[in-house]
């Protein structure tokens, strides 16, 4: 893709005959993410709970679940703050093809839940390996979805929540738009809309590295690529619309809904304040360790700009970057929105790949011990939710 960047072929990883590197790279991930949900399980049933329950039914995991169960139209009244919190915050994707597995599989809501989750994750993961493959080469995709496995927060992937499915449907239609693929990329796009309000970070990728190639590169007579630039919003306006013909609010009522919940557009003075209480001594561990993860997400941003890194990847994790620092209320849920931003990664990954195997082994292992410790308090001891 002519945008100004460069792709780099790498050979493939030793010790890897007869298995394509995108097999290599689910293995990989299957394996950090797998001793991580081992030990949640081994902790859980020590601390006499469901394991299933502890990653299934979990915080917002619940609020999913109720959707798949009865629909929209469950509320939550805070009578101290006289808020009313409405599931019409929560996207229809995922409890959509909850509802769908609860039909074809003998098994709960929780239990589909968990399967849609760990089937997006693994497609998530080959879908990150392809991207990191035609950026930086195949050793640098494979040890970029080891790192996006083993993020402090990386057991959300494992949970009942709509990261994995983001990601999934992101990292396709990255891929596709760095192969050109048009169409395919912007039906991802729409259906990465109606997953979560972050959702529209893809949708922007694809609208304006469509506008790029309409205007930088003369493209204006490919109707695919005005197709493409046009409907990527389309799964998240038409969600936003939704809610606010049922709020009778067209413009507003889902704003209006998220508001309610603490959520809006500060322009980042929520975190502002977050962050000097954590300095100051008076935060929270949880809140600590987000501070310490948005610094390192904006230092990363900066490396893969100055990497020069493809236009598609830069929109979309600056997108998600403005919404994820931008906005008021759960500070501590903001690394499990940057979660989807695998990007951020390649910079590490690429360094990593160009140093000693060894050095890359331990460096990976030594995260994975942080993000199986982090997990397992965040599931089993902290009480914040996430």
């Amino acid at each position: 893709m002519s945008t100004g960047t460069r792709t780099v072929t790498a050979s493939a990883r030793p010790g890897t005959a007869g298995l394509s590197a995108g097999a290599t790279a689910l293995a990989v991930f299957a394996v950090v993410r797998g001793g991580g949900v081992l030990l949640i399980a081994l902790g859980a049933w020590w601390a006499g709970k469901d394991p299933v329950a502890v990653l299934g039914t979990s915080w917002d995991s619940g609020w999913y679940i109720a959707i798949t169960e009865h629909g929209y139209g469950r509320s939550l009244a805070w009578p101290a703050t006289g808020s009313v919190q409405s599931d019409l915050a929560f996207f229809p994707l995922y409890p959509s093809l909850m509802r769908l597995t609860c039909v074809l599989l003998p098994v709960g809501a929780a239990g589909a839940g968990l399967l849609v989750a760990w089937s997006a994750a693994a497609a998530a993961a080959v879908g990150v390996y392809r991207v990191g493959e035609r950026v930086a080469g195949k050793r640098a995709g494979v040890l970029l979805v080891a790192l996006w496995g083993v993020q402090p927060h990386a057991v959300v992937f494992t949970t009942g929540y709509t990261e994995s499915l983001l990601a999934a449907l992101a990292a396709w239609s990255l891929y596709a738009l760095l192969r050109e693929r048009w169409l395919w990329a912007a039906g991802l796009a729409i259906l990465a809309g109606l997953t979560r309000p972050t959702g529209i970070a893809v949708a922007a990728a694809v609208s304006v590295t469509a506008l790029y190639a309409l205007v930088a590169r003369g493209e204006h007579r490919r109707a695919e690529v005005w197709a493409a630039g046009l409907l990527a919003p389309a799964g998240w306006a038409a969600y936003l619309l939704a809610v606010g013909w049922r709020r009778r609010d067209p413009l507003g009522g889902y704003f209006a809904v998220q508001d309610a919940w603490g959520s809006r557009f500060d322009f980042g003075a929520g975190a502002v304040r977050a962050a000097s209480r954590v300095l100051t001594g008076q935060g929270s561990p949880n809140s600590a360790m987000t501070l310490a993860v948005l610094a390192l997400a904006v230092g990363l941003a900066v490396l893969l700009a100055l990497d020069r890194a493809p236009l598609p990847l830069l929109v979309y994790t600056a997108v998600l970057l403005v919404i994820t620092l931008g906005g008021a209320g759960f500070f501590d849920s903001k690394p499990r929105f940057l979660l989807p931003a695998f990007p951020l990664l390649l910079p590490l990954a690429a360094a990593m790949a160009r140093a000693r195997p060894r050095t890359a082994v331990v460096a990976t292992g030594a995260l994975a011990g942080l993000s199986y410790l982090y997990g397992t308090y965040l599931m089993l001891i902290s009480h914040v939710p996430l």
